[in-house]
């Protein structure tokens, strides 16, 4: 079992601050929204796009899948009532010159063990694509 631990302390009415390790983040806990920091809802779709980019990170490895670019985009639905992210679509976009069978190795490797991936899965849909750069 592996255990993660985060720190956040809130600064004033605007922000907060998470810590972990030596990193910190400033988050968006103001009611009217900020734009220099993430909010809870991005911060949910960053996590997920950070567990996918480690997990392509991995999975190449041990595959010896290769690529020289990598980039998501992420975007969520919020439905009301009761508040919660319903739909999560995501695009992987790679740089490489791997077969499409390769690409569906890398994808199906990506949501089979991705754990923010499956723990988002068990709540919301979760679809995508994982695409060759063009």
């Amino acid at each position: 079992m592996m255990r993660f631990t985060v720190d956040v302390e809130r600064l004033d009415g605007h922000g907060s601050r998470a810590r972990c390790k030596q990193a910190s983040l400033i988050l968006d806990t103001d009611p009217q929204g900020r734009d220099d920091a993430f909010n809870p809802a991005e911060l949910l779709l960053a996590a997920l796009a950070a567990c996918i980019v480690k997990n392509v990170e991995r999975v190449s490895t041990m595959i010896g899948f290769e690529f020289s670019d990598l980039h998501i985009r992420l975007d969520g639905t919020r439905q009301d009532s009761p508040p919660l992210m319903s739909e999560i679509e995501y695009l992987i976009t790679l740089d490489t010159d791997e077969d499409d069978h390769r690409l569906e190795l890398l994808h199906e490797n990506i949501r089979r063990y991705g754990t923010v991936y499956n723990t988002i899965a068990a709540g919301a849909r979760i679809s995508g694509r994982l695409e060759r750069k063009r």
